[in-house]
C-alpha cells in the first residue's frame, strides 16, 4: 500500500542584505510543492524573528513534509536547530527533507538504526553550523562567499574528493 502525505512545503531564509534566495528556489524545483506554500523570511538568522516561519510551523499538521536546503534554515545554533527538528518531528509529526543531505530525510528508514544515525548526523551538523556562527572555525567566511550549502563546504574544506561520477563544473 503506497504511503500518503499531506501538504508540502519548502521554507526560504535569507538574510536582506548578504543573499537571495534564487539557490534555494533552484534546489525545490521540480518537487511539487504548491506555491502558496513555498515560505520566505527576509531575515537575519541569529535572531528567532522568522514571522513566516512561525505561521508555517502553526499551520503544520500530522503528515505533511517541510523541505530545506540545508539544516541551517532551521536555526544558528545547536539547540535551535535540534530544538526545531525535534518539535516539527516529534511533536507536529511533520516529515522534514533537507536537500543538502538526503540521509536527513525523515519519511524513510523510521527503524531504530536509522533514526539513531540521523540523529547522530543531525547532531554533528548543528554543532558545525554553530561553530561556523559564532566564527570560531577559520574557513566560515570562505563558504558564505562561496555560496556553497554546510555539507558541500565542509567536505571540499576537508579536501574529501569525489568519484568521476560525482563531479560537476564548480565556477
Amino acid at each position: 500500500m503506497e504511503e500518503l502525505w499531506g501538504q508540502t512545503y519548502a521554507y526560504l531564509r535569507v538574510s536582506t542584505r548578504e543573499q537571495n534566495e534564487e539557490r534555494q528556489l533552484a534546489a525545490i524545483e521540480g518537487l511539487e510543492i504548491p506555491k502558496d506554500n513555498v515560505i520566505l523570511d527576509k531575515e537575519s538568522g541569529k535572531n528567532f524573528h522568522r514571522p513566516e516561519y512561525i505561521k508555517m510551523k502553526a499551520k503544520m499538521e500530522k503528515g505533511e513534509i517541510l523541505y530545506i536546503k540545508s539544516i541551517d534554515r532551521l536555526g544558528r545554533n545547536y539547540h535551535e536547530i535540534l530544538e526545531e527538528w525535534r518539535f516539527l518531528t516529534r511533536e507536529k509529526y511533520v516529515d522534514i527533507v533537507v536537500l543538502d543531505i538526503p540521509l536527513l530525510d525523515t519519511r524513510i528508514g523510521k527503524d531504530l538504526t536509522e533514526t539513531l544515525i540521523s540523529d547522530l548526523v543531525l547532531q554533528i551538523l548543528s554543532y558545525v553550523a554553530e561553530r561556523w556562527n559564532r566564527g570560531e572555525l577559520p574557513l566560515k567566511e570562505a563558504a558564505k562567499e562561496s555560496g556553497l550549502s554546510l555539507s558541500t563546504f565542509y567536505r571540499r574544506a576537508k579536501g574529501v574528493k569525489r568519484s568521476p561520477l560525482q563531479k560537476r563544473n564548480y565556477q
